[in-house]
């Protein structure tokens, strides 16, 4: 099915079904329940999952497979941001230009940066991409660039935005003053009340969602080709495939400019939320985030960047929440000594402390998952088929004890 095995197939068709009924999914508890704070159905989140899910899948193409460890991807979610918002800027809030140019301008960064930095391999290699992406950060927070040709280009720490003093000379009165996809509103919502439920269904989720998809399925593509073969190959031993001759420079490169590319598309698509692309989204800070996000998830996999991306938006943004207040509420029912002892003791891991169970759990599936969550579910799925192959096997047994009985 779409030239792609069975296995890949079905883990294709998992992909499509969270993502689509992830409204239902990320809402399930009632609104006004005390559980009700662990939701995560708004519209906003759940396209910060999708569109980190597409970084953290093209960040895997190239650490996943060829082992090149880069800290300095989030340059290129910042260029793609930067495109986009140029992009609204001189032609209109039309999504599909600010997203083409996103594309293209984060490939040609990426194939200068790689081409300079895969001269080198190991840590040489992550040292120099972090070295790149923060003298863009500091061309981006400066507007160094601005300075020299006397205009801004990236509007410094303020951040580049749309001002009704700009061109945008295919913006048409009839089309709303925000992004839109030919007319339609990104950020338009629509409300389902199920009785005690409620589900957002936004047009933006689902068309980051329906990229989603397709990045996936290219993921795919790219893993079960020879490309994806080769790249693995100088995963497993550069230097041996050096010494048959054979120039594994190209390979690396076009997996750099790939993961690039995936990069730049996640840049635009957030811009595209909201038009407003600034510095920070290409410090060092958020090139580690997606290194977490796919070593959390399972480097090398196919599924686990989204599921990595998930997981870690997902503790930002609903346990940074949780306060003293919410713990308190947890706890009411505990005599007044032994509540304020459970909330001091919980306190140091939500909130503001919410990093710090996250690094222990990043810790945990380092030291006990190598292959992250993946492994976890695989790890799961083998005890339940050998409780299932031991339960076939007694039956079988017990069915030849009683086939003599029966003679």
């Amino acid at each position: 099915m779409l030239g792609i095995g069975k296995r890949d197939t079905t883990l294709l068709i998992v992909v499509t079904a969270l993502a689509l009924l992830a409204p239902f999914l990320l809402n399930p508890f009632p609104e006004g329940s005390a559980m009700a704070q662990f939701n995560a159905g708004y519209p906003d989140l759940m396209q910060r999952f999708v569109i980190f899910g597409i970084f953290a899948i093209g960040f895997n193409i190239l650490f996943g497979l060829t082992g090149y460890l880069s800290f300095g991807h989030a340059a290129f979610l910042g260029i793609g941001s930067y495109a986009a918002v140029w992009m609204f800027k001189l032609l209109g809030y039309n999504i599909l230009p600010g997203m083409v140019l996103s594309v293209i301008v984060s490939a040609l960064f990426a194939l200068l940066i790689g081409y300079i930095s895969l001269r080198r391999s190991g840590i040489y290699f992550s040292i120099l991409t972090l070295a790149f992406a923060q003298m863009l950060f500091a061309i981006a927070y400066s507007d160094l660039i601005g300075r020299f040709v006397g205009t801004s280009i990236t509007n410094g720490e303020t951040g580049l935005q749309v001002y009704n003093s700009d061109p945008q000379y295919f913006h048409s009165v009839d089309k709303p003053n925000i992004p839109h996809l030919f007319g339609q509103e990104m950020q338009s919502t629509y409300t389902l009340d199920a009785g005690a439920w409620s589900f957002d269904f936004n047009f933006g989720y689902y068309f980051c969602a329906l990229i989603l998809i397709a990045m996936f399925y290219l993921a795919i593509r790219i893993f079960r080709s020879p490309f994806g073969l080769m790249l693995r190959a100088v995963k497993s031993n550069q230097q041996r495939m050096n010494y048959t001759g054979l120039n594994t420079k190209p390979y690396t490169l076009a997996a750099f400019v790939i993961s690039g590319m995936y990069a730049g598309l996640a840049g635009g698509l957030m811009a595209s939320m909201d038009p407003l692309a600034g510095a920070e989204r290409m410090q060092w800070t958020a090139s580690g985030e997606v290194v977490l996000m796919t070593i959390l998830g399972g480097a090398g996999t196919l599924i686990g960047p989204v599921l990595g991306a998930g997981f870690i938006k997902y503790f930002e943004n609903i346990f940074a929440k949780i306060n003293d207040n919410v713990l308190h509420g947890w706890f009411a029912f505990l005599p007044d000594g032994l509540e304020d002892m459970m909330v001091t003791l919980v306190h140091p891991f939500v909130g503001k402390g919410w990093h710090l169970t996250l690094g222990l759990m990043f810790m945990l599936v380092v030291i006990f998952l190598p292959g992250g969550l993946v492994e976890g579910g695989q790890r799961i799925g083998k005890v339940f088929r050998r409780r299932d192959e031991k339960a076939g096997s007694v039956e079988s047994d017990a069915a030849e004890q009683r086939k003599p009985a029966a003679e």
